[in-house]
């Protein structure tokens, strides 16, 4: 028997799924409001929530990650009688386990719910006899539902020879994460062969991938095996894949279906048996719609797909991220291990980090820079331009008057569309970066982490030059 949650204000509803979960001999439990779901989920475990979207306490839709999270991780079928595309691609992404628009039938309820409970039973058989994975990190340090839920994806690609397409903003760790799909492979033992799709010439894209014979063209004085070759039996890791250029992408294609390859200036094929792992912090699906990036490429490349979130978005992990970076830095520069206050701690939480973990491990190698000697870390500690942004942003709060030039960015009246708010952030962050560092591209590449042509490709973005 199992225990079945209904989260949903309308009372009818909730008596008819009630009847039709005790009919298959599993036990019911009605919520009228997401604080009362919330608090039943914690008190009890449940198998699987039926949740509403519209609730008098709030959006089921936005709490459906609570409920993901809680202990007994329970499979979230959403009914809503208000159904729309968006809401329906945000749940599934959220990790509902169906989509329902009422109202439905019964037989129509009936099938994602059994569906569910055999899903739920057989990955309970399964950990219960594998026991529990253990992952190799690979670095990667965090422990909240989100990074989590990565990981979670990470355990499930990793034993297998799928194509893995990792997505993420800027600086979110989509390397480290592809060094942790290797190292739990059963390719551990083998080479991991990385290439930067964002750094390199047109021209010389092919020839690294696929090698060349002597004399192939200008400059090749000798033979030379391409990354493709080099990764025979190991892995293969496209960073930026997105800036792939697209007259290389139908010959990559070919690679990933037949596994052979014709060097450059040979007239023989290899072969080269490899696993690919690429990533990219850009929307390939809008890109292949606008005939920027080939849509069978895309199909090939994300068999399995992973998100990684926000360093916004797992706020709890700040602290163990501090602190583990705080100490390598103090390790290898053969200093004491610095303390800090709790105001440098609030300082690093209340951030946005549009740079992401890459920006908040840059920001604590200026802390400890700037504080030398001295044996403690103060907010005054950190980088102008997030000083800046903080002072700035606690005038919001208080409804003192900032610059106008920045309220769009940091509070706007209404919430922006997630998209438009990360275009705003990132703009934000680009003009920062460029201010504190008053134009010096070789500077601002530096502390971002950014390649120099994907600063120029950012800035060129957003309208920003590069003396601002």
């Amino acid at each position: 028997m199992s225990n079945v949650l209904i989260i949903d204000d309308d009372q009818d509803m909730c008596a008819l799924l009630a009847v039709m979960v005790r009919k298959r001999g599993h036990e019911p439990t009605c919520a009228h409001t997401l604080d009362e779901g919330i608090a039943a989920l914690s008190a009890e475990e449940f198998d699987v929530v039926f949740l509403d979207v519209n609730l008098p306490d709030g959006s089921g839709l936005d709490a459906l990650p609570i409920l993901s999270q809680t202990p007994s991780g329970p499979e979230v079928i959403i009914i809503t009688g208000a159904g729309d595309a968006d809401g329906a691609a945000l749940a599934i992404r959220s990790g509902a386990w169906d989509y329902i628009e009422k109202p439905a039938s019964i037989q129509h309820m009936m099938l994602p719910f059994v569906r569910a409970l055999q899903y739920r039973e057989e990955k309970l058989a399964r950990s219960h006899a594998a026991g529990v994975m253990v992952l190799k990190r690979e670095g990667i340090v965090g422990r909240s539902p989100q990074l989590l839920a990565s990981f979670d994806l990470l355990a499930r690609a990793a034993p297998t020879e799928a194509s893995i397409l990792i997505t993420g903003e800027t600086g979110t760790g989509k390397e480290l994460f592809a060094l942790a799909v290797h190292g739990n492979s059963p390719r551990a033992s083998q080479s991991f062969v990385v290439l930067d799709c964002s750094v390199l010439p047109e021209t010389l894209v092919e020839s690294l991938l696929f090698g060349h014979t002597k004399g192939a063209f200008t400059g090749a004085d000798c033979p030379r095996e391409g990354l493709i070759k080099q990764a025979d039996g190991g892995m293969l890791f496209l960073d930026e894949v997105g800036e792939l250029p697209l007259s290389l992408q139908k010959a990559f294609l070919r690679v990933l279906q037949e596994r052979r390859f014709r060097p450059l200036g040979s007239r023989t094929e290899v072969s080269s048996d490899f696993r690919l792992v690429a990533a990219t912090n850009r929307n390939l699906s809008r890109m292949a719609a606008e005939g920027a990036f080939r849509e069978d490429l895309l199909f090939r490349l994300r068999t399995f797909s992973i998100e990684l979130p926000p360093l916004r978005e797992r706020n709890g992990d700040i602290f163990e991220l501090a602190v583990h970076h705080l100490a390598r830095i103090c390790e290898r520069h053969r200093i004491g291990l610095k303390g800090f206050v709790p105001e440098f701690i609030e300082a690093l939480t209340h951030y946005p980090w549009p740079g992401n973990v890459r920006e908040l491990f840059h920001a604590m190698e200026s802390a400890v820079a700037s504080a030398h000697y001295e044996p403690t870390l103060y907010p005054k500690h950190l980088p102008e331009d997030i000083r800046i942004f903080l002072a700035q942003h606690s005038l919001i709060r208080a409804g003192q008057s900032v610059p106008p030039r920045l309220q769009p960015d940091l509070e706007p009246e209404a919430p922006l569309p997630l998209r438009e708010y990360r275009e705003a952030m990132d703009r934000q962050y680009l003009q920062n970066l460029m201010a504190h560092t008053r134009g010096n591209i070789r500077q601002a590449c530096r502390l971002s982490g950014l390649s120099r042509s994907r600063l120029y490709s950012l800035l060129k973005l957003h309208g920003i030059r590069p003396t601002e």
